[in-house]
């Protein structure tokens, strides 16, 4: 009779367990497979390259694979339309970015998106400035020949890793603010763009400073200016647009991590929490100092605060501009 008992409460005791597990949120055992983050360039890029770095670090932190998925394409709106369409429930993340938050959505006629409704965003990871720079056999040296040449009475072609990207973005700040007389040519991505500035098929090229230190390194590429407050240290002897009188074309790329909107709090946290150890890691400091970037960890009202600024500012440039996809 007692073992008839035993088992009896043994199996409700199981049941009990059973049913307090089902009602469990689904997030309490976040994560319990593979989480995706999704790059909305080609690879090779300096948002692919962070991607990447942190993927592999969270990992570690989360105990589960992080993998990185690259859908490029409309000025970063076709990845970030798949995320802010995705469930909000931690295994569709974003590599976010200047471009898909405060400048692609403004490039067309119809917003695929709300840059700050339609993300949960998590992590700042940090910035780095823009790079003007020119080919080899364009014979530009400095930042005033690259001037002299894009006056009204002359033209300069430019490129950038695509229309609506940060760089067609300072391409058009350069021609309202400098009074430049330059030509936008659009490259899908920023490898084809630097195969041709090497070439000299365009002179000049405008894109984030990530991918582009080795080639300033090797002297197939001039460094003109950095779009930075402060030089970069990979290259202390560009000089800022500010030292060059020109503070208005101050513009960096800023990197974070986004979700979903409405992602659990407890996910957000989790994630908010591992992104800040991984930042704050010597190694990975380093590899973010070798890529251009300035790591800084922020909390996420602060994240928040600063992406709205983000696209307020940068919003309204894409529309009086005019710029569309």
């Amino acid at each position: 009779m007692r073992n008839f008992h035993s088992t009896r409460r043994g199996a409700l005791q199981l049941l009990a367990a059973g049913v307090a597990g089902a009602a469990l949120p689904a997030w309490a055992q976040w994560p319990d497979k593979a989480v995706k983050i999704v790059v909305t360039f080609p690879p090779g890029g300096s948002s692919d390259v962070l991607a990447r770095i942190m993927a592999e670090q969270l990992a570690k932190k989360l105990g589960q694979p992080v993998v990185v998925d690259n859908k490029p394409g409309a000025g970063g709106t076709i990845g970030g339309a798949q995320v802010a369409a995705a469930a909000p429930d931690g295994y569709t993340l974003m590599l976010s970015n200047t471009t898909p938050i405060a400048l692609g959505p403004f490039t067309l006629d119809k917003q695929p998106y709300d840059p700050l409704a339609g993300f949960t965003h998590i992590a700042y990871l940090g910035a780095a400035p823009l790079v003007i720079m020119a080919s080899k056999p364009s014979g530009i040296k400095s930042y005033a020949e690259f001037e002299a040449m894009a006056r009204k009475d002359g033209r300069i072609d430019y490129g950038t890793g695509g229309p609506g990207s940060i760089g067609h973005i300072h391409g058009e700040l350069l021609k309202r603010t400098a009074g430049l007389n330059m030509v936008h040519v659009p490259y899908r991505g920023g490898a084809p763009m630097t195969t041709d500035l090497i070439a000299n098929t365009i002179p000049v090229a405008i894109d984030v400073i990530t991918s582009y230190v080795p080639f300033f390194k090797s002297g197939q590429l001039v460094p003109l200016a950095v779009t930075g407050h402060q030089r970069s240290p990979l290259m202390p002897d560009v000089p800022t647009v500010v030292e060059l009188k020109q503070p208005k074309l101050v513009l960096e790329n800023f990197f974070g991590l986004s979700a979903p909107a409405r992602l659990p709090a407890d996910i957000v946290a989790k994630l908010h929490a591992a992104c800040n150890e991984v930042l704050a890691m010597p190694d990975i400091q380093k590899k973010l100092t070798e890529l251009g970037i300035v790591a800084k960890a922020e909390t996420v009202a602060e994240f928040n605060g600063f992406v709205k600024d983000q696209v307020d500012v940068l919003g309204a440039t894409v529309k009086s501009a005019g710029i569309k996809l």
